[in-house]
């Protein structure tokens, strides 16, 4: 059975590069009273400094933090893990934990952790993707996005990204990390910590998982401004030197008046995943599904179930799309927005298909092969 939104707890990754200081973030945020009912979930206890905290062991790979806190480990499955989490949630000295924070390691691609939470046919349901918090080094990041695609890819997926170690930095240097920063990412919000302190709500409250979000919460999710302001320098930051990895990363905003189908909406969503979702590292929408806002939230080819807002966050009704690209170019995205209108039809008497539909979904499909060989 599938849980309601407000049933499923939130399930926030903390990744970043080698050394970027998500264990200290971590501890930091364990210390706060409004974590106490998370679950957290690391790769091996020893490389987070819990012993001051500990207090039970409620199961095999589980233990119990002083402020309400659980903490496990993976052995070998993030889902094993999560579904005998959501097993004993309540019960069997597992508390009713609110939201769930998974530590990847500093080598790890997020993406397939995303994928687990928006397929997998036992979480899935009963769970909810939550923010992906990124920290980046503000001593060592620079030539990480240089030298390592990891660290880039961690960057570009990020809902929050926080720049670390500004205490051992210099200002200079600092600014030039965070601008490279809002080129690879230009929607993402970004934070200075030192020591890993920041308020929790400053980190989680970067997703959008609420269908009852409002106004600027919505406005500051989407951040349309922001890509096309980076859109407009595209060009000319393609052409410059020394960008690293992060030269073939490109943004764009699109948008499309009028509503669209919930049909043409799925298509596009799953032709795009489909044929296009390996060089596509983020798309983020508010489309105008007859009518309804709904938001839309994909990575490569993970599609997070859309949900559809209670009301407008404006006045505007416009469908409005972001992409953070890799080797992609805007016209490529242009040409697969047909998709959008594509209708649920019902085929005609004595036909296995509507010819007519058929042929629509034939010309929208067009603009997905396009540059796809």
């Amino acid at each position: 059975m599938t849980a309601t939104a407000a049933e499923r707890p939130p399930v926030s990754i903390i990744t970043g590069y080698l050394g970027s200081g998500k264990t200290t973030l971590l501890n930091r945020l364990l210390r706060d009273p409004g974590m106490a009912r998370a679950a957290v979930i690391i790769n091996e206890f020893g490389e987070v400094g819990l012993d001051h905290l500990l207090v039970a062991t409620p199961g095999e790979n589980a233990v119990l933090l002083q402020n309400g806190c659980l903490c496990c480990t993976i052995r070998g499955d993030l889902v094993e893990t999560l579904a005998g989490l959501l097993a004993k949630r309540g019960a069997n000295g597992v508390p009713a934990f609110d939201r769930v924070l998974v530590e990847t390691t500093g080598l790890a691609d997020p993406v397939p952790v995303l994928r687990t939470l928006a397929s997998d046919e036992i979480i899935a349901p009963r769970l909810k993707p939550g923010a992906v918090i990124t920290v980046v080094d503000a001593v060592n990041g620079a030539a990480q996005l240089e030298d390592c695609p990891e660290s880039v890819k961690q960057a570009a997926i990020a809902d929050c990204l926080l720049v670390s170690k500004t205490d051992l930095a210099g200002a200079p240097q600092v600014a030039r990390l965070r601008e490279r920063l809002s080129r690879i990412n230009p929607g993402a919000q970004v934070h200075e910590v030192v020591h890993g302190g920041i308020a929790p709500h400053l980190l989680f409250g970067a997703a959008l998982d609420d269908p009852a979000a409002k106004g600027k919460q919505v406005e500051r999710w989407l951040n349309e401004a922001a890509f096309v302001k980076a859109g407009r320098g595209a060009l000319h930051r393609r052409r410059a030197r020394g960008a690293g990895h992060d030269e073939r990363i490109a943004s764009f905003s699109g948008r499309r008046e009028g509503a669209v189908t919930g049909a043409g909406l799925m298509a596009w969503l799953n032709l795009l995943a489909a044929l296009k979702g390996a060089n596509l590292l983020r798309v983020k929408a508010l489309v105008n599904v007859e009518g309804r806002p709904v938001a839309v939230h994909a990575v490569q080819s993970v599609i997070h179930e859309p949900v559809e807002l209670e009301s407008w966050p404006s006045a505007d009704r416009g469908s409005r799309i972001v992409f953070i690209t890799r080797d992609m170019a805007r016209a490529e995205l242009e040409a697969t927005l047909p998709a959008l209108e594509l209708e649920a039809r019902r085929p005609q008497r004595g036909a296995e298909i509507d010819p007519e539909a058929y042929a629509r979904f034939v010309r929208a499909a067009a603009g997905f092969r396009a540059n796809n060989g």
